[in-house]
């Protein structure tokens, strides 16, 4: 009589070895996807800066031929704001009690006229920016005492410069085009 033994070979779990190998593999993926996560987050935060500052930009060009009087933006530092040339680059002493040196400044309005329009962006505050002129080289900084004006003319033009924000080791810089104020050339740098 012949017996119908059956042998099974079957394995009860993973060796020692595969377990480290699926623990190596998904801990160089964990860390290749955290690396990627910071990398792109200065480099999210540059481009949200630059595209907020070409929003302001744009809109500085329309209101000037809009309301046909020439607008800024206005670079202090953290801050980027649009407003009348008029008022643009006036530094505002203030006493300690926080009231403005020589009073407050009254704009009249001529009958008829749009009211000014005024807009600010804060910067991140780890953000500092710098502008280059046209015609230059050279990377103008922001600090308390200086104030670095873009002017936007009635007609549509408006002073062709470059601003570049930086953010640790990392920057972009936009060229603006005098035409449309729109952002015109990139350099984006993400160490």
């Amino acid at each position: 009589m012949t017996s119908a033994v059956r042998t099974c070979n079957f394995r009860s779990g993973f060796t020692l070895i595969e377990i480290v190998m699926v623990l190596a593999i998904a801990s160089i993926l964990m860390g290749g996807a955290v690396a990627i996560m910071v990398f792109s987050t200065d480099e999210k935060d540059l481009r949200n800066a630059s595209g907020e500052i070409e929003l302001l930009a744009k809109r500085a060009r329309t209101i000037a031929i809009l309301q046909q009087t020439p607008y800024a933006l206005e670079f202090r530092p953290g801050v980027v704001r649009l407003l009348p040339l008029a008022e643009a680059g006036q530094d505002e002493t203030k006493t300690a009690l926080g009231h403005t040196i020589g009073g407050e400044r009254v704009y009249l309005v001529p009958a008829g006229a749009a009211s000014p329009v005024h807009d600010q962006l804060t910067l991140d505050p780890q953000m500092t920016t710098f502008i280059r002129r046209w015609n230059t080289t050279e990377w103008l900084p922001m600090n308390e005492h200086i104030v670095h004006v873009w002017r936007f003319d009635p007609d549509g033009l408006c002073e062709p410069v470059s601003v570049r924000v930086n953010m640790g080791g990392n920057y972009i810089e936009d060229t603006y085009h005098p035409l449309t104020a729109t952002i015109r050339d990139t350099v984006l740098d993400v160490k």
